[in-house]
C-alpha cells in the first residue's frame, strides 16, 4: 500500500471518530435537556401538588388580623375550672406557672442573642419559616430518619400560644401560615420578646413552675431579666428545650445534686453565640470558665395561698388522671411511669393542659355536705384537744357505700396554719380499726369461726419477732384470763383474742400473707411486709383515712369494694368527655360474711363500755341516733392515733385524730373522738337528712347459717369432756351463732381458738366452781333446764374452786 493511501485511511478514521464523538455529545446533550425538562416538569408538578395540598390543609384557617394575633399570642388567662357534683363552681384553676411579662428594653441583649443563636440562627433573615428546614422536617416525618427540627422561633411561638401540640400535617401547615402572618405584623424584636415572655423555663427556688424570662431571672438568679450576665443569660436560653431536665431545682425548690445537664446545655449556648459572632472569643472563654453554680439561689419556702384542701385535692387528682392518660398515649409502661422523673414530666404536662385546655373538672363532692363538714371542724374541732397540749389534727372522709363517691372530707383543722391533708395524704398506724378487715372478716369468710365461737383472752406472749417472749397486752390489762365469744372480743377489741384468731388463720391457710393477698390488697390497702407480722392485728401498718373508709365501705356494701374516688368527669369546652369515672366493683367478701360483720360491728357501737358515740349522737338528734350504726374504734400506743369509723347502710364516715409529731395524747382520746364524730355527723344531718339513710337497716344475708351453740363453748350444745379426771358437761344454754361457711363442731376439751391446755383446764374448772350459785339463780327464775355453766362429776372428791374468772373489760 502506498504512503498516500495510508494517510487517507488515517484521516478517514479520525473523521469517523469525531463523527461518533459528536453524535454522542449531541445525544447526551439531548438526554440532559430531556432530564432537565422532566425535572422541571416534575418539580413544577410536585410544587403544584404541594401548594395545592398546602392550600387544602389551610383552607379553613382565616388569616387573622394583627389585633387577633396580638390577643392570642399574649393570652395567658385561665379557662379551666373545678366543680362540685352539682356543677356549681369550686374555683378557676390557677396556673402554678409564675409569669411576669416585661417589655423588650427590660430584657438583656445577651439573652435575646443567646435564644436566637441556639433556637433559630436564621431568625433575623427568614419570614417566619426556613424552607429547607421544613423540607428536612417533612422528610424526617415521612421516612422516620433524622431529627425533627424545622421550627423557627416564630413557629414555636404560634405553636405554644395558638395551636395544639398534635403532630399532623394540617397543624404544621397552619403553623407555617400563621408564622408568616406573625412576621407580617410584628418586627423581629417584638416576636423574640413575646417568645421570651411566654416560654416555660423550668422551676424556681421554691419548686414552682416558671414561665417568662423575668420569672426565670428572678427565680433562679435573683436578678431582673435586664441585668443578666452572659453566663446567666446562656443558662436561661438553654432551658426551653427541656425545662425540667435542665432546671437546677427539684419540685421542692432544692438544688439538684447533679447539675451536669443544665450546665452542659449552657456551654452549648455559649458556643452557639460565639459561632454566630454574637460574642468575642475572650467573652466566650470567660463565660465558659465562670462557676455559675454560685449564682443559683438557695431554696425558699413557698408562700401560702388563699386556696383550700378542696381546691388542691381535686386539682391534684385531676392532674394524676390526665398525666396517666398522656403516659398511656405514649405507650409508657407502668414500671417506667412509676419513676419519679417520668411521673413528674407527665404530671407537669397535665398541669399545662388543665390550665390552658378550657376543661371542667366535675368532682363527687356534695357542696352542702362539704361546707357543713368545714363548719363542724371549725366549731367542734377543739373537742379533740387535750387541755394544755398541742393542737390535735384531724382527717375525715365521708363516702357513699354503693358507689365509692367521696361526698365530703376534712383535710385538717385549719388550712391557713397547716396545709397537710390528713384525709388523703397522712399515713398513720391503724390500731384496732384494722381488725375487721384483717382478722375477723377473713376468718369468718374462711369458715374458721362463727360470731359466737370462743377465743382465748388468757394472758399470752409474742411468739416471734423482736418482742418474742414479752406479754401481749390489751389497752387496760394483759388479758381477762377467760374465753370470750368472737362477738365480745370485737366489742372490747381484745388484742390477745385478735392475735389468736390471726395466728389460727395463718395455720389454717398456710400463708402468712393470706389476709392481705386475698382481702386487703383488693380493697386498695398498701403493700407492706408488716401485714404478715404476728402483731399486724394491733394495726402497726400505716394507712390513710381514705384506706380505712374504703375498707368499712366494703362491709357496708354487701362485701363489694368500690374504690373511693373524687373525680367524676373531665370535659373540654366543647363538652367532649376526656375522662369519665368507671365503676370497677370487686366482691372481696361474700354477702354472708359482710352481713355477719355488720351485725357484729353493730354490737361494737351499741356497747357503751366501748364507745360513747351512740349515746352522744342520740342525745343530739333522736332520729339520727336510731340509724343503724355499725363500726369500730382504734387507737395506738400512748393514744398517738385515735380512730373511729362508722357506717349506715347508705354511707361510711371515718375519723382519725392525733398529733403531726406522733407524740402521745391520753387515754381519753377515744372519748373525745366519739364526741367530735357525733357532733360532726349531726351537723351534716342538719344539712342533708336523706344521705344517712336513717330508715334503712343492715340485714343478715339469706345464706348466713344461723346455728344454736352453747354459750359456754361456742360448739354444738351437749356432750361432755374430761379434765383432770373429772367429767364436765357442756352447758345447754344456747345462743345463735352466725356462720358464712362451715359450722360449729361438737364439744371438745379445746373448743376455741388460741389458748393453752392449762387455759382450757382453768376455764372448765372456774366455770364449774360457780355451779351452785348459778343453780340457785336459775331455780328462782324457773330456768333450771338450761344451765349456763357445766356440771362436773369428780372421780376423786367434790372439792370446788371458788375463784371467779376475771371479767375486766378492755378497750383497744
Amino acid at each position: 500500500m502506498s504512503q498516500k493511501t495510508k494517510k487517507q485511511k488515517n484521516t478517514e478514521n479520525k473523521n469517523r471518530g469525531w463523527f461518533y464523538f459528536n453524535i454522542s455529545l449531541r445525544v447526551l446533550h439531548a438526554l440532559f435537556l430531556v432530564a432537565i425538562s422532566l425535572l422541571v416538569l416534575g418539580g413544577s408538578l410536585a410544587l403544584g401538588i404541594g401548594a395545592g395540598y398546602f392550600a387544602f390543609l389551610v383552607e379553613d384557617t382565616a388569616a387573622p388580623s394583627k389585633e387577633e394575633l396580638q390577643k392570642e399570642l399574649t393570652d395567658i388567662t385561665e379557662t379551666s375550672q373545678l366543680a362540685y357534683s352539682d356543677g356549681s363552681k369550686i374555683a378557676t384553676i390557677r396556673s402554678d406557672l409564675m409569669r411576669t411579662s416585661v417589655n423588650s428594653d427590660q430584657i438583656s441583649d445577651y439573652l435575646k442573642k443567646a435564644i436566637i443563636a441556639t433556637e433559630d440562627e436564621y431568625f433575623n433573615i427568614h419570614n417566619g419559616v426556613v424552607p429547607k428546614a421544613v423540607v428536612r422536617a417533612l422528610l424526617s416525618e415521612a421516612t422516620g430518619f433524622g431529627g425533627s427540627g424545622g421550627s423557627t422561633l416564630t413557629q414555636q411561638l404560634v405553636k405554644q400560644q395558638i395551636l395544639s401540640s398534635e403532630t399532623t400535617f394540617k397543624r404544621k401547615a397552619n403553623e407555617i401560615l400563621l408564622a408568616m402572618e406573625v412576621e407580617k405584623f410584628f418586627d423581629k424584636d417584638e416576636i423574640v420578646t413575646m417568645y421570651l415572655n411566654i416560654s416555660p423555663f423550668g422551676r424556681n427556688n421554691k419548686g414552682q413552675n416558671i414561665a417568662g424570662v423575668q420569672e426565670a431571672a428572678q427565680g433562679i438568679f435573683g436578678v431582673n431579666a435586664a441585668d443578666l450576665t452572659l453566663p446567666q443569660a446562656a443558662f436561661i436560653a438553654g432551658l426551653p428545650q427541656s425545662p425540667i431536665v435542665y432546671s437546677p431545682y427539684t419540685n421542692t425548690g432544692e438544688i439538684k445534686e447533679n447539675l451536669t445537664a443544665g450546665l452542659e446545655r449552657k456551654d452549648f449556648v455559649l458556643f452557639s453565640m460565639y459561632r454566630n459572632h454574637d460574642i468575642t472569643k475572650e467573652e466566650y472563654e470567660e463565660a465558659l470558665n465562670y462557676d455559675l453554680k454560685q449564682d443559683f439561689k438557695k431554696q425558699e419556702a413557698i408562700e401560702q395561698t388563699d386556696q383550700s384542701f378542696l381546691y388542691y385535692t381535686v386539682l391534684n387528682e385531676a392532674k394524676d388522671i390526665i398525666a396517666k392518660q398522656l403516659a398511656d398515649e405514649d405507650d409508657v409502661s407502668d414500671e417506667e411511669y412509676a419513676k419519679d422523673e417520668t411521673y413528674q414530666k407527665y404530671f407537669e404536662l397535665a398541669q399545662q393542659k388543665l390550665v390552658n385546655g378550657g376543661y371542667t373538672v366535675t368532682s363527687t363532692i356534695d357542696k352542702d355536705i362539704y361546707n357543713a363538714m368545714q363548719d363542724a371542724v371549725d366549731k367542734y374541732g377543739s373537742m379533740l384537744d387535750n387541755w394544755g397540749d398541742a393542737t390535735i389534727e384531724v382527717g375525715n372522709v365521708m363516702m357513699d357505700n354503693a358507689t365509692g363517691k367521696v361526698l365530703g372530707f376534712i383535710g385538717g383543722r385549719n388550712y391557713a396554719e397547716n396545709q397537710f391533708n390528713h384525709a388523703f395524704d397522712a399515713k398513720r398506724q391503724a390500731g384496732s380499726s384494722i381488725k375487721p378487715m384483717l382478722v375477723y372478716g377473713p376468718a369468718i369468710e374462711s369458715g374458721l369461726m362463727g360470731s359466737e365461737s370462743m377465743v382465748s383472752d388468757y394472758a399470752a406472749k409474742w411468739r416471734t419477732g423482736e418482742n418474742a417472749g414479752e406479754s401481749i397486752v390489751n389497752a387496760t390489762n394483759r388479758g381477762t384470763n377467760t374465753f370470750m365469744s368472737i362477738r365480745e372480743s370485737l366489742e372490747v377489741s381484745s388484742n390477745i383474742a385478735a392475735t389468736n384468731i390471726f395466728q389460727d388463720l395463718w395455720e389454717k391457710e398456710g400463708d402468712h400473707f393470706y389476709a392481705y393477698t386475698n382481702y386487703l390488697s383488693k380493697m386498695g390497702y398498701p403493700e407492706d411486709n408488716s401485714w404478715a407480722y404476728e402483731s399486724a392485728p394491733l394495726g402497726v401498718t400505716d394507712v390513710t383515712v381514705l384506706n380505712q373508709t374504703n375498707g368499712f365501705q366494703t362491709f357496708a356494701n354487701n362485701g363489694v369494694y368500690q374504690q373511693g374516688y373524687i373525680i367524676e368527669s373531665i370535659k373540654d369546652n366543647e363538652g367532649e368527655v376526656l375522662y369519665q369515672h368507671e365503676a370497677k366493683p370487686v366482691q372481696v367478701f361474700s354477702e354472708a360474711t359482710a352481713s355477719i360483720m355488720t351485725d357484729m360491728m353493730r354490737s361494737v357501737i351499741d356497747e357503751q363500755k366501748t364507745s360513747t358515740f351512740k349515746s352522744v349522737i342520740s342525745g343530739l338528734d333522736w332520729n339520727l341516733g336510731n340509724a343503724d350504726w355499725v363500726g369500730k374504734t382504734g387507737s395506738t400506743n400512748n393514744w398517738s392515733d385515735s380512730w373511729l369509723v362508722v357506717s349506715t347502710p347508705s354511707i361510711t364516715i371515718s375519723s382519725w385524730s392525733g398529733r403531726d409529731d406522733n407524740k402521745a395524747t391520753d387515754s381519753a382520746a377515744g372519748t373525745r373522738t366519739a364526741n367530735y364524730m357525733a357532733y360532726l355527723i349531726n351537723r351534716i344531718y342538719q344539712t342533708n337528712q336523706e344521705v344517712f339513710g336513717v330508715d334503712q337497716k343492715f340485714e343478715l344475708s339469706n345464706d348466713v347459717k344461723k346455728v344454736k351453740v352453747s354459750k359456754f363453748t361456742g360448739t354444738q350444745p351437749g356432750g361432755t369432756v374430761r379434765v383432770d379426771n373429772r367429767t364436765y358437761t357442756n352447758p345447754s344454754d344456747t345462743v345463735n351463732s352466725y356462720w358464712a361457711t362451715g359450722g360449729p363442731d361438737t364439744v371438745d376439751f379445746k373448743f376455741g381458738i388460741g389458748g393453752s391446755d392449762a387455759n382450757y383446764a382453768d376455764y372448765w374448772k372456774k366455770a364449774s366452781s360457780s355451779r351452785s350459785t348459778n343453780r340457785s339463780s336459775n331455780t328462782s327464775s324457773n330456768n333450771t333446764s338450761n344451765n349456763a355453766t357445766p356440771t362436773a362429776n369428780d372421780d376423786d372428791d367434790d372439792e370446788q374452786d371458788n375463784d371467779q374468772a376475771n371479767t375486766t373489760n378492755n378497750d383497744d
